[in-house]
């Protein structure tokens, strides 16, 4: 099956996802991870993000692969590995403009869909159920209120080495949620057949159990 898992920064899809893949045996894809590879080459290259066109030219001459061994992705950049660089705040900062590149995203896309078409695939990111999968077996769609988010990115830099002022990280979530729902192309919202899944007060152990609940109402379903 393919199951497909939006949600905006720090709804709690990366971690939910790999352990929901880990459970169920099947492959984890976080979808995200494409374009923060390419933001980083962006930035090495002194392209502005902002830059649509610069950024284009640049894709189409970038290698990116992932591999997915269940709970994990690693990340090659042309060659070399940059799993742990792509999560650095100087590329969650900049990667929202690159991401709304509606020929970046058609790039991506495919590249996506060739991984995960045959199925036995958990993916995240923010347009799974809606432009990547719009067919997949089960879509959910995660959200979290802004302050339980900021705590979780603060926890994740904390467990990087990186200190990172609270309410900072409260202003760059909301300026992402911002850009990630207004972009015109492939914009972040729910799915019309999309599960609602709120993680606010939820622990992972309990995300996890719910996605495999649905997953066993929509297998007794067919």
């Amino acid at each position: 099956m393919i199951i497909a898992i939006d949600g905006p920064a720090g709804s709690g899809k990366s971690t939910t996802t790999r352990l929901l893949a880990k459970q169920l045996g099947y492959a984890y894809i976080d979808t995200g991870a494409f374009y923060r590879a390419l933001t980083l080459k962006v930035l090495e290259s002194g392209v502005s993000p902002e830059d649509a066109a610069g950024i284009l030219q640049l894709a189409e001459a970038t290698q990116i692969e992932l591999q997915s061994h269940e709970d994990k992705n690693r990340i090659w950049l042309d060659g070399r590995e940059v799993t742990n660089m792509i999560r650095e705040p100087r590329v969650t900062n900049a990667v929202a403009p690159i991401a709304a590149n509606p020929q970046v995203r058609a790039l991506m896309v495919e590249k996506q869909r060739a991984i995960g078409r045959n199925g036995g695939v958990v993916m995240e990111g923010r347009d799974i159920g809606t432009v990547v999968f719009p067919d997949a077996d089960l879509k959910i769609f995660m959200q979290a209120s802004l302050e339980a988010r900021a705590r979780r990115r603060q926890e994740e830099l904390a467990a990087m080495g990186i200190t990172r002022d609270f309410a900072t990280l409260k202003v760059e979530i909301a300026e992402r949620d911002e850009k990630d729902t207004s972009r015109k192309h492939a914009p972040l919202l729910r799915a019309a057949d999309a599960v609602l899944l709120d993680t606010t007060q939820m622990t992972i152990d309990q995300q996890v159990d719910f996605i495999v609940r649905e997953l066993e109402k929509k297998m007794r379903a067919s």
